[in-house]
């Protein structure tokens, strides 16, 4: 039977109808399937390279009783593809700049333990790390100083721009409307 008005039959409004609420069913299944899908390959690190990241950013912002940490939030994936996304010439000296230091944590894990830094103790990665973070307060001098800085930066950056950080760690609830002014009233 048609609608006199629009030109839609009562079948037309029920297929329409059936498909809005599966709609709901379709979504929570992509969600799923997404969240199961196996993590993205490197796109500028090697296997290697991401895993020291992935280990370096975790370190820096561990998983704790409040919230998850750096590697749930994928910090090293989103460092990865960020440096991959790099173009220019200039953007090359910093893909450069984050491949040999993470060559020199492998060394200063060395020097300071006798192992690379995956290899590591817990312990003896803060003790690398805090190596590193010696001069933070300071205008940094050495590569390591540098790479330190930009490393504690961008890990600090992806975290806390990632739904984890925002929404688990800073509990952001998005804008809310004040019922009341809570201010002072003037004079």
């Amino acid at each position: 039977m048609k609608n006199a008005r629009d030109g839609l039959t009562r079948r037309d409004a029920l297929k329409i109808a059936a498909g809005a609420l599966s709609l709901p069913a379709l979504f929570t299944r992509s969600v799923a399937a997404a969240s199961a899908a196996p993590a993205a390959a490197p796109r500028f690190f090697g296997k290697d390279e991401l895993a020291l990241l992935d280990e370096l950013t975790e370190t820096i912002i561990p998983t704790d009783g409040h919230s998850p940490g750096a590697r749930a939030a994928k910090v090293a994936a989103y460092i990865d593809g960020h440096l991959a996304e790099a173009y220019l010439p200039v953007e090359a000296d910093v893909q450069q700049r984050w491949r040999e230091g993470l060559r020199r944590v492998d060394a200063l894990s060395q020097e300071i333990s006798g192992k690379a830094f995956l290899a590591a103790s817990p312990e003896q990665r803060v003790a690398v790390l805090t190596r590193l973070s010696a001069n933070e307060t300071s205008e940094p001098k050495s590569a390591d100083d540098k790479f330190w800085r930009e490393l504690k930066g961008a890990t600090i950056h992806a975290y806390y721009t990632s739904e984890i950080g925002i929404h688990q760690e800073m509990e952001y609830k998005g804008n809310v409307l004040q019922g009341e002014y809570a201010g002072e009233e003037p004079t």
